[in-house]
């Protein structure tokens, strides 16, 4: 597997968010509908990953963009804030650590690009996501944020970006 940083509208990227808001259309009955616009994601202020099998095939991706305390549906997050999107890994690939090992390549580009805070919202019915968010050190966030901060199906995470 190759992990490579590609433009949030790179034409693997447009794929595979598509092919997340059709899980989420399974899951939830609806997609996601926050609000994102590819320059959130270059840069230093922000990097999307897409992970390569070997046969040149886009499997897996995952983001983050920069938030601040005054930022789009600004309740809950704070100045030096790094939201994770769109991680997400198609069926077939699950399994093989795919999405840890773009989570924690995530991690280290938002504390290079000196965000303070990793946070990220998930719902209620990906108790896989969850599961990997808890067991890589992230905690339930002491406010929710982002546009479903409203949805008691909202699940939100954080976690400290501190210098290892």
């Amino acid at each position: 597997m190759q992990i490579v940083p590609v433009t949030y509208d790179h034409p693997d990227a447009v794929k595979l968010q598509e092919q997340v808001q059709l899980e989420y259309v399974q899951r939830y009955g609806e997609g996601d509908l926050t609000p994102m616009d590819p320059v959130q994601f270059a840069p230093p202020r922000g990097l999307y990953l897409i992970a390569y099998d070997a046969a040149g095939d886009p499997v897996a991706t995952g983001a983050w963009r920069a938030m601040e305390r005054h930022s789009e549906n600004a309740a809950g997050y704070a100045d030096g804030d790094a939201e994770l999107k769109r991680m997400y890994v198609l069926p077939q690939a699950r399994g093989l650590g795919l999405a840890r090992r773009i989570l924690a390549a995530l991690e280290d580009s938002a504390r290079a690009a000196g965000r303070l805070r990793m946070v990220l919202e998930t719902g209620d019915k990906q108790p896989e996501a969850i599961a990997l968010y808890l067991s890589s050190g992230y905690a339930p966030a002491a406010a929710k944020f982002g546009l479903y901060r409203t949805y008691d199906s909202s699940r939100c995470f954080t976690k400290p970006l501190a210098a290892d």
